[in-house]
């Protein structure tokens, strides 16, 4: 078998203006795009194309794999001139599915014999009609793609027809033949790790949904059902990927992580068997937790369960299959509070069935309910949902729109009237993005320690960051002490609230000795990059003598702020990326212990830097 080079690509959502440029009129941004419409979420690498570069390099062919979500078109344009592959996989979603044309178009016309082939959520339900439009795509992969990707290389590097691959759809002369569907992958396992090759904090834990909502694809991208990886093929996959990142954090990204609640209680018993010191969140239902879970869950390291709520009104969460009671949904709420587990409720407007009188009660819901956080999206009609498939069969969504339309996503209520939904409209421009609705006070951290039933270092953090907010310094000093004597896997917050303490006594000296060692030691954390920003700028200009104390917060936010490198998010591509003999193996950061203070010292860049690059995350 001949070795093929192998690129695997996240396309920009369009041809992305360079800065200070006009964008192109046809094929930029849409008329309506505002900022922030692409959220961080969209420039994270997805997860699938790390697992395939795992699969193709460990069956002996070299692979590169560039996210290119934010890059300029001009880049663009100069990258693939310069990338010599000789198969190229793309991962389209409806948010980038131009940028997957425009950027097929564009290797064709530097390398007309590079193989271009497609997967992804917005692929997977419409792989001949992106053939059909999509003239530059060889072929598409359909739903799982590590085995269908791995058997197209294996066929084109033998120079075979492509005839009989599951999963595949592919051009045969004029004709687009395919359709037979691969099964899913039985045993997970089988599987190499993407964290063997990439650091990257996010992990996959299981595939698939037993639920069907009606907005939701989950299962036209996994099929039908709930399949985990193993437990401890998780506790290998949590150990390497914590070894090659600075900042121990997770984000566990599972459909619905906790459907099978004794393999989650297994998992946290051997979080504790291996004594791995880390804090992560999850994504999740209200109808698959209970106390002990819960419980469980925040002492392995749990920090935020967000939970796909989507309403407050019964008659939405039959309407869209949910499958849920709004009080399951209080109940849950209560439970996470009880044990300190941040609760954000992800929430949506515009799903079938919605008025007025259902969104009041939403918002009259979510007064009761409490979560620590909400956060609203319009409704999106996604291929691949019964959403799509209803809407089609009503006669109100042609498909061809996905195709000559130039929006983002498709935002649109399902039924609702032209007054509600303009009304919905408005509200959601006034009061988008995350909002905070329950902060605990002392008292009510004070009752989550006894619940826990042991010191937790998290939430002695976290009662020491409010005493400090009320003033009591010297408790706040003696839990900060308890939590790093016992292993806090954030030690950069603990030397962020020690930083607060100083200020608040007027001590500028220890202050800043506190945020050099936060540098040191935790430099990916948004809050403490903040701060830290805050702190320099203010004594560079004077410090007491010239202004009043800077506002430096001190909060226990599950915050990453992550650096641009490459794959995990577009940064610059290295110098050598277009070197074959270099593997394209990244860790997000150099050991901090190894890092140069004059690297990370008091956020180097400032403030106004420090928000410039979140921003262009958010």
């Amino acid at each position: 078998m001949s070795s093929l080079r192998v690129a695997l690509i996240y396309p920009p959502p369009w041809k992305l203006p360079a800065e200070g440029a006009i964008a192109d009129a046809v094929d930029g941004p849409p008329s309506d795009y505002q900022p922030g419409d692409l959220d961080s979420d969209f420039f994270q690498i997805p997860y699938g194309l790390l697992s395939l570069a795992a699969q193709v390099r460990q069956s002996g062919h070299p692979v590169k794999v560039l996210n290119l979500a934010a890059h300029d078109w001009q880049s663009v344009e100069e990258t693939m001139r310069l990338l010599e592959a000789d198969v190229v996989g793309m991962s389209c979603w409806t948010a980038n599915r131009r940028g997957v044309k425009l950027v097929a178009d564009c290797i064709k016309q530097f390398h007309p014999q590079t193989h271009i082939t497609v997967g992804g959520p917005h692929a997977t339900p419409l792989p001949r009609e992106i053939l059909s439009h999509y003239t530059s795509v060889d072929s598409v992969a359909t739903g799982e793609g590590e085995v269908t990707f791995l058997e197209l290389i294996h066929r084109l590097s033998q120079s075979l027809p492509l005839d009989g691959i599951l999963g595949a759809y592919y051009r045969s002369g004029p004709r687009i033949v395919g359709g037979l569907p691969r099964p899913s992958v039985e045993r997970l396992d089988t599987l190499v790790s993407p964290h063997q090759s990439f650091g990257t904090h996010i992990l996959m834990t299981s595939r698939g949904c037993p639920w069907a909502c009606t907005f939701c694809g989950a299962e036209s991208s996994w099929g039908r059902g709930f399949r985990p990886f193993g437990v401890e093929r998780v506790l290998d996959d949590i150990e390497t990927a914590l070894a090659k990142l600075s900042v121990k954090l997770l984000l566990i990204k599972d459909d619905t992580f906790t459907t099978n609640r004794n393999r989650v209680l297994e998992l946290c018993a051997g979080i504790h068997r291996r004594n791995l010191k880390f804090l992560w969140s999850c994504d999740t239902r209200v109808d698959v937790l209970s106390e002990e879970l819960v419980r469980e869950m925040r002492l392995a390291g749990c920090e935020r369960m967000s939970l796909g709520v989507e309403s407050g009104a019964a008659s939405i969460l039959k309407a869209i299959n949910k499958k849920i009671t709004v009080e399951q949904i209080e109940r849950s709420a209560n439970l996470l509070r009880k044990y300190g587990i941040k609760a954000r409720f992800y929430m949506m407007l515009g799903n079938r069935g919605e008025t007025l009188e259902t969104f009041n009660e939403t918002l009259e819901f979510l007064t009761r309910a409490k979560p620590h956080q909400y956060i609203f999206s319009c409704l999106s009609i996604y291929p691949g949902t019964h959403d799509y498939e209803d809407a089609v069969a009503k006669g109100w969504l042609d498909p061809e729109a996905y195709f000559t339309g130039t929006f983002q996503e498709l935002k649109i209520p399902f039924d609702a009237t032209a007054d509600v939904a303009s009304r919905l409209s408005d509200w959601f421009s006034h009061n988008h993005g995350l909002r905070d609705v329950y902060v605990p006070n002392t008292q009510d951290l004070r009752a989550v320690i006894a619940e826990l039933g042991r010191p937790h270092p998290p939430a002695l953090v976290e009662l020491a960051e409010a005493l400090i907010v009320d003033g009591q310094l010297e408790e706040a000093e003696q839990l900060l002490d308890e939590a790093e004597r016992l292993n806090y896997p954030l030690p950069g917050l603990i030397y962020n609230a020690r930083a607060c303490i100083a200020l608040r006594r007027g001590n500028w000296a220890a202050m800043k000795s506190a945020f050099v060692t936060a540098a040191r030691v935790d430099p990916q954390h948004y809050l403490l990059l903040r701060n830290a920003a805050a702190a320099r700028d203010w004594l560079n200009s004077g410090g007491p003598d010239y202004s009043a104390p800077p506002n430096l917060l001190v909060r226990h936010d599950f915050q990453l702020f992550e650096r641009t490198e490459q794959p995990t998010l577009p940064g610059p591509l290295p110098e050598n990326w277009h070197d074959w003999s270099v593997p394209n193996r990244v860790t997000l950061l150099p050991n901090p212990e190894s890092a140069s203070l004059n690297q990370v010292n008091l956020a180097q860049s400032g403030e106004g830097a420090v928000h410039k690059r979140l921003e262009m995350l958010r």
